[in-house]
């Protein structure tokens, strides 16, 4: 009846939007086409209406083309154009003429799988039509051949987007396509690839993921992947056997046949690896989409994803190792598949990447390894595998210079490999880079890695040469760049001759310690300052000249300033006391007392206590500033309770002041004995304890018994706390008449022991005063590297 009475089709089509192509030089035309069946009345049976789009290509269009003309043969080629639209087309076709192509189009593109050439002898002359699909099906249920068939039309139609919404619907075309992967795919490379394929191009939109994963296609790929992996390693070893023979035989009279033989193997093996390459990257690709969601990625990872992909590093088809070395940088961002890639060769393979002449391979190498880099023990992988000077070298790629830098930067923060950049002409690209930029444009990555470098006392002679430190310290008094400034704060920290050049400089630096300063500008210049102990430098004539003193003392107010600033000044403090007219000067300000209130304020924070003991210890050598210390203040007594300071630092400073204090000092120096004999005495007294608890028998000494009497004179001993002499493990023998009968020693036998063992050996090194206690603060050789 539907039939007697449809009379005719009627087909309109009604113009949308016009635009242009976001990376293409084309146009798109957006229409709408409404299709109705009229009936017998002239009235619609079945109506439907279709959005769609066509992409008008303007391959000719250049500089020099005549955009009107151009604008009004395209208006008469395109039936969906309306010719009202003349004026837009002309308006966007002048407006691409003039669009300046992205910088990334071209260079940045990675090779996909709709890039990929159909294998030879697979090329189909008919075309797909999306109403035939039933027919194709058909085919999949016959022999290879067919299936090859079948599926290759299918896959035509799902290479085009539109077509796959509908092919989603068709439930029996995806099942017998999953079905024949799963069971044919050892069968037939080609076979597997083209059905691979069909559901990548599924893959490549989220929405379509559901689908693939019911039918378990991911789960396939990776046993696709890891046994091709399987049937690589036979055609290897099989190729090498060859080989051998071919070796070994080399002058018989069967060296021709054998020769054929291996021509024979090696042209089978790269016509099966052309192959099986295709079918690699189109199980990777479907498995990178499928990756977006991270508990498929995890799935993945349980299947040793990350050794299958390192593995296939060591083959050369760059569009392969593109997508493997994608694969890897998009997996290298969680913890742990970074520690799988630890575990096996990663760097080591990717070390022979770098450097390539595929830009996109370049490029991803450079970025994985980034990631990579974030972590020491791979760091130290990198520069054992000789990456250091190839990343050096690439520094003049303008395409991949910012990355090169990052990992750069990252191998700087290790103390272990600043020295080798040395050996390469790492700092002197980087010196020249600094020198072409200005303040504004100065990049972070670039300043920071100089600011580690300069922490290794080989490459900061290398800045400094020629006029490099002139350079250097022109720009950052011009700039007051705080980072510039703290680059040459860690030159100035090495001994030698870089340090010598300072001395031209010490009037800027001091000019610049003023109040109305930002304070993490006077904090750099103050520890320049501070790391100069050069014993030339007349440190009273700057103080004076630049009017220091107040500053200094000002400054030592707890609160003042950031701790970080105070803490310097410490340290300052600490360096011109060297000088003796300078500990007199500092003396006669009152900086002393404000030490002490300064270590009342901050004793918890072990810096700060290191840094005032040590200015203590630099004074007590000068005789007006030991008068001081000693008459006028408590230092020695804080001292005295600093003795026996955990920190191990703390306790060696304070010692080796105490020492001087109690040579010069007899009052003082029997209060310093006398500490120390209660400390040895307390010690004394827990060994003893221990050892009683410990041992069951009665014997302390050798096989001398200890009676009743002499336990209770021990105990007696501990209530009243008198001072007994440390027993210590190599004096086993005492001659009669030094230790009396409860075990006691007077103080003036510890002073003759003392000062015949250990005083001697302290004193015998106060000609050359120690080197200045390591501070976090100070950017000595040992510190943290600094941190972007």
């Amino acid at each position: 009846k539907m039939q007697e009475d449809a009379r005719c089709l009627k087909r309109k089509v009604t113009f949308g939007s016009l635009d242009v192509h976001p990376t293409e030089k084309a146009l798109v035309v957006h229409y709408e086409v409404e299709a109705a069946v009229l009936g017998g009345g002239g009235g619609p049976v079945l109506g439907e209406r279709k959005e769609g789009q066509k992409i008008i290509r303007l391959k000719s269009l250049s500089p020099t083309t005549d955009v009107a003309a151009l604008a009004k043969k395209v208006v008469e080629e395109c039936k969906f154009l309306p010719t009202s639209h003349l004026p837009q087309v002309e308006q966007l076709l002048y407006y691409l003429q003039n669009r300046k192509s992205s910088p990334v189009e071209g260079k940045k593109r990675l090779v996909k799988p709709k890039d990929l050439t159909p294998f030879e002898g697979l090329e189909l002359n008919e075309q797909a039509i999306i109403t035939k699909v039933d027919e194709y099906v058909e085919l999949l249920y016959e022999g290879i051949p067919e299936k090859i068939r079948g599926s290759a039309l299918i896959l035509q139609l799902a290479r085009n987007p539109d077509n796959l919404e509908e092919l989603l619907h068709d439930e029996a075309a995806l099942g017998a396509l999953a079905r024949i992967l799963r069971e044919d795919w050892k069968q037939s490379v080609e076979l597997a690839t083209i059905i691979i394929y069909i559901f990548f191009c599924f893959s490549s939109f989220s929405q379509f993921h559901a689908v693939v994963s019911h039918y378990k296609i991911g789960a396939l790929c990776m046993s696709v992947v890891e046994h091709e992996l399987k049937r690589h390693d036979v055609w290897c070893e099989e190729l090498r056997k060859k080989n051998k023979a071919y070796i070994l035989f080399l002058f018989s009279p069967e060296n021709g046949s054998l020769r054929r033989d291996q021509d024979k193997v090696l042209r089978k093996y790269q016509g099966l690896l052309a192959k099986q390459e295709q079918l690699l990257r189109v199980s990777l690709y479907l498995l990178l989409n499928l990756a977006e969601d991270t508990r498929t990625e995890l799935k993945m990872r349980n299947k040793n994803i990350v050794g299958l992909l390192v593995k296939l590093l060591d083959r050369n088809d760059e569009e392969l190792l593109v997508l493997v070395v994608s694969f890897l940088k998009k997996l290298s961002i969680f913890l742990e598949n970074k520690n799988d890639m630890a575990e096996v060769d990663t760097v080591e393979k990717l070390g022979r990447l770098v450097p390539c002449e595929h830009e996109d391979l370049m490029n991803l190498t450079l970025r994985l390894l980034f990631n990579l880099s974030f972590d020491s023990g791979l760091k130290a992988k990198m520069v054992e595998v000789g990456l250091l000077p190839k990343l050096t070298a690439l520094l003049g790629d303008e395409n991949n210079r910012q990355v090169v830098i990052r990992i750069l930067y990252h191998l700087s923060m290790e103390d272990r490999f600043r020295g080798m950049f040395a050996y390469t002409d790492c700092v002197p690209q980087l010196m020249q880079r600094l020198y072409e930029h200005g303040k504004e444009d100065m990049e972070p990555d670039l300043i920071s890695i100089l600011i580690n470098l300069a922490a290794n006392k080989k490459n900061a002679q290398v800045m400094c040469e020629g006029n490099g430190l002139k350079m250097l310290m022109k720009r950052a008094l011009k700039t007051k760049t705080c980072l510039l400034m703290k680059m040459i704060r860690n030159i100035s920290q090495h001994d030698g001759p870089t340090k010598a050049l300072f001395i031209d400089y010490v009037g800027d630096l001091a000019s610049e310690i003023r109040a109305e300063e930002e304070e993490e500008w006077v904090l750099e210049c103050l520890g320049t300052l501070a790391n100069l102990t050069i014993p030339d430098l007349d440190w009273e004539l700057v103080l004076k000249e630049y009017n220091l003193v107040p500053y200094l003392k000002n400054r030592l107010k707890p609160g003042s300033a950031d701790d970080d600033l105070i803490l310097e000044v410490v340290i300052m403090i600490g360096t011109v006391s060297i000088d003796d007219a300078c500990a007199v000067m500092l003396a006669k300000s009152g900086i002393i007392p404000a030490l002490i209130e300064l270590l009342n304020a901050q004793q918890e924070d072990d810096e700060f206590v290191c840094q005032i003991v040590y200015v203590f210890y630099q004074m007590v050598f000068h005789q007006a500033t030991r008068d001081v210390i000693i008459k006028e203040t408590q230092a020695p007594a804080y001292l005295i309770d600093l003795m026996h300071d955990k920190n191990a630092e703390i306790k060696k400073v304070c010692d080796n002041t105490l020492d001087i204090i109690a040579e010069y000092d007899e009052e003082w120096g029997k209060k310093i004995q006398s500490e120390k004999f209660r400390f040895h005495n307390n010690q004394w007294l827990e060994m003893v304890e221990s050892r009683q608890a410990d041992e069951p028998e009665p014997y302390l000494y050798d096989n001398e018994r200890t009676n009743l009497h002499e336990m209770s004179e021990l105990e007696q001993l501990k209530r009243t706390n008198t001072k007994a002499f440390v027993v210590t493990s190599h004096l086993n023998v005492f001659p009669d008449g030094i230790i009396s009968a409860d075990g006691s020693v007077s103080p003036d036998l510890f002073s003759h022991f003392q000062n015949h063992n250990a005083i001697h050996d302290v004193f015998d090194q106060t000609s050359s005063s120690p080197g200045r206690p390591a501070t976090a603060y100070g950017f000595r050789p040992d510190e943290q590297p600094h941190y972007l």
